[in-house]
């Protein structure tokens, strides 16, 4: 619908969505700030609009377990981890572990510190270690194995379960023929079996870098 508008217009109405929208956790927009401030490549973070999103998705599913693929500085982990269950868990899985110290702080700082697990290492090898009967997964972590991610996740979840990946969209390179790059072309792959696969239903929002909203119905 913003298209319809000049770039003032959507200035306007984005600020106008968001008052109209419920005020992010203190915790979250000093974790955004300090990103922004300290760490390389800080456009990685998933930030109000997304983060807000998994909020309320994850409300709306109150998921007893939920693993995320890629942790970065833990801003979504902290948003998917407001719609646990009482008795939930969050499962967050990443390879650098420069970052450690930061997420540390504020999921320490947030009301979620003793729900969510860290998991140091690489993605693919660290799932063999854990439950994947989860209620929601997240996917965004290295774009090579995102097809090898949704497999695994697809062979263990259950029937009504949800996975999102982020990044579908891949600053457009998806749709830009000219771009071969390994990571595009494993980003495009992947989308294309999710688009294939008769046993979930999907959604693809293009919002930001673009987020796939998958539940697996067979």
């Amino acid at each position: 619908m913003l298209e319809y508008f000049d770039r003032g217009k959507i200035a306007s109405l984005s600020k106008y969505a968001d008052h109209h929208s419920s005020q992010v956790p203190d915790y979250l927009d000093k974790l955004e700030q300090e990103t922004w401030q300290k760490v390389i490549n800080p456009r990685m973070l998933s930030g109000r609009e997304q983060g807000r999103i998994l909020s309320i998705f994850s409300r709306m599913i109150r998921p007893k377990r939920i693993i995320e693929l890629g942790t970065y500085t833990g801003y979504s982990a902290l948003c998917l981890a407001e719609g646990l269950s009482a008795d939930g868990e969050l499962i967050t899985i990443d390879i650098n572990d420069e970052l450690e110290w930061l997420r540390a702080k504020y999921f320490q700082l947030s009301p979620f510190g003793q729900c969510i697990k860290s998991v140091h290492g690489e993605a693919i090898c660290a799932m063999d270690k854990i439950e994947l009967d989860v209620d929601i997964a997240f996917i965004d972590a290295d774009k090579l194995n995102y097809l090898n991610y949704y497999k695994k996740l697809r062979t263990h979840m259950r029937k009504g379960s949800w996975i999102i990946a982020d990044n579908v969209l891949w600053s457009g390179k998806v749709i830009d023929t000219e771009a071969q790059d390994d990571d595009t072309l494993a980003i495009r792959t992947f989308n294309d079996y999710v688009k294939n696969d008769n046993g979930v239903i999907t959604f693809m929002w293009p919002i930001r870098d673009g987020m796939t909203i998958i539940q697996i119905v067979e």
